[in-house]
């Protein structure tokens, strides 16, 4: 059997990296947290333009539901399918109507100048497709669709289910499809709030900012 961890200390590919560079890489055996990214960090709200502080609201009122949805789904889990309805039809109306809308402005009004900006200044992958951080955004938009999905049809499945061990099945899969949600969720305000708010920061003039502001208020209504 390996002995991951020894691996992880004498993995070749990293000791050549570190060797012919001279700087710290991650292994495949030793990855860095999701939660502490290599570089970047967050930048104090006072100093944001009025575009991502907006955003940033966005963010704040989201982390509150996240936390009534994640005690809703330990309270299903607890009492079964049928408890806690109110606390599921709220948290996915909020996500049909405030985080697409959320989505949207970004989408629509922040990833493409920040995207074209990133390209210009070589912030991309070097593989055969130039990926930008905005790219991983844009795929975890994706991903939030489609676990909110699997989440709400499990716990409305688990509701209806005549037989009781169809039924412990199906709101197992629920409330793990929720929980992941809740997390990916978690992980996204994390990557936009440290890694690409920042970068749109840095990068972006004042006057790209303006030409965005007009734009993002026709979706404060969507």
């Amino acid at each position: 059997m390996l002995d991951l961890k020894q691996l992880r200390d004498t993995d070749p590919l990293k000791r050549v990296v570190e060797k012919e560079t001279g700087q710290a890489e991650f292994s495949p055996m030793d990855p860095p947290e999701a939660y502490a990214p290599p570089a970047g960090g967050a930048v104090p709200e006072a100093d944001l333009h009025p575009v991502l502080r907006d955003l940033l609201e966005d963010h704040r009122a989201l982390e509150a539901e996240l936390e009534a949805f994640e005690a809703t789904l330990d309270e299903i889990r607890e009492k079964g399918p049928g408890a806690a309805q109110q606390g599921v039809q709220r948290f996915f109306r909020f996500l049909d109507e405030a985080v697409v809308r959320h989505h949207l402005k970004e989408e629509k009004v922040l990833f493409p100048v920040l995207q074209e900006r990133l390209l210009e200044t070589g912030a991309h992958g070097r593989g055969a497709y130039a990926r930008t951080a905005v790219d991983m955004l844009e795929d975890d938009h994706v991903k939030v669709m489609q676990l909110a999905g699997l989440a709400f049809n499990f716990l409305g499945l688990s509701v209806r289910l005549p037989d009781a061990a169809s039924r412990a099945l199906v709101l197992d899969a629920a409330l793990e499809q929720g929980k992941a949600l809740v997390e990916l969720l978690r992980l996204h305000l994390f990557r936009e709030e440290n890694v690409v708010f920042p970068m749109a920061h840095e990068r972006l003039t004042p006057a790209a900012f303006e030409a965005m502001t007009d734009r993002m208020a026709r979706y404060a209504s969507y």
